[in-house]
């Protein structure tokens, strides 16, 4: 069911705190770490700054300077790997960011694996291993495999994934055993500027990246995907949006994820349809909220009724003070 956003139906986001990044140039990008006491930020100034963000006061703990263009989109690694963070860029770089010691960092690998701007960065969850996914213009994907005691990178590529250009990746969640011999399998959902949600599986026999599923329901560019962390119910979900204005929930029961199918098995709901292009989706930690964001300059949180419905339960306009 689709319903309309209305700001004033919804109750606001309470504004915490404000961060003068100091940025020369557009913000692309903002994320908290794992702990959620530091921010990373990314610009058009081709720099990536880190705060420390305690009792809603801000400080600038670090400035990374290494790529050659306008930085999209940061990573962090999950904390078993240490302090890690990912960066991208339109130099068609993926760089990763190690502390080294307090507030101190370095380049733990760089990578110019694509021909063109690199979209989006995203790591796997951290059982699967110290993995990351990296979507390009070029219309490609890459993946990344580190080997933490020799720190040997692999790079694993998808040719074409997209025909004009990848925007997004996002990993699928590691399901909950079944059984003592479950194995996790690897997944990945790519979205494209040719309108497609794609889902990719990693084949141990074959060594490589299969396309296990395309979905089809967007009529333009499709600008972010984001599948849900594992909520222990039987079902996955993913969230993508897309310069067509909706943002689109895909829902597969896990019992058919596990059973042989000629049809795809995701069913597929529109949200809403907005007032501009949509630009990022994003799951609470949970994976029972969206946030949406775009052209609009609003944020809105979105949750599941027991009865199917999405419903919008806050917002904030860029107005906010």
């Amino acid at each position: 069911m689709m319903n309309t956003f209305n700001k004033e139906d919804a109750k606001m986001v309470t504004l915490q705190t404000q961060v003068d990044t100091s940025h020369e140039d557009m913000i692309h990008d903002a994320q908290m770490d794992y702990y959620g006491t530091r921010l990373a930020t990314c610009s058009s100034d081709k720099s990536v700054k880190i705060f420390e963000i305690t009792n809603n006061q801000y400080k600038q703990l670090a400035k990374l300077c290494g790529h050659e263009g306008p930085v999209w989109q940061l990573a962090w690694a999950h904390p078993k790997y240490e302090n890690l963070l990912a960066s991208c860029s339109y130099d068609k770089k993926v760089i990763i960011w190690k502390e080294t010691s307090t507030n101190q960092w370095e380049k733990l690998y760089e990578t110019n694996n694509h021909d063109s701007s690199v979209n989006s960065v995203c790591w796997a969850p951290h059982e699967l291993g110290l993995i990351l996914a990296a979507g390009s213009s070029d219309g490609s994907i890459s993946v990344l495999s580190c080997n933490v005691d020799s720190n040997v990178w692999d790079v694993k590529k998808i040719q074409n994934a997209h025909s004009i250009g990848c925007n997004s990746v996002s990993w699928g969640p590691v399901f909950p055993p079944t059984n003592f011999s479950y194995t996790p399998q690897k997944r990945i959902v790519s979205g494209g500027c040719d309108n497609l949600v794609k889902i990719w599986l990693y084949t141990e026999s074959e060594d490589k990246w299969i396309e296990e599923q395309k979905l089809e329901a967007h009529s333009d560019w499709v600008r972010d995907v984001a599948w849900a962390p594992s909520t222990g119910l039987p079902k996955t979900l993913i969230a993508s949006c897309s310069q067509d204005r909706r943002v689109i929930i895909w829902t597969k029961s896990l019992a058919k994820a596990n059973q042989e199918s000629s049809s795809s098995g995701w069913a597929y709901n529109v949200l809403n349809t907005f007032d501009d292009v949509v630009w990022h989706v994003s799951w609470s930690i949970m994976g029972n909220i969206l946030a949406v964001s775009g052209g609009d300059n609003k944020v809105s949180l979105w949750k599941e009724t027991p009865d199917g419905r999405w419903i919008c339960i806050s917002g904030l306009s860029q107005t906010n003070k």
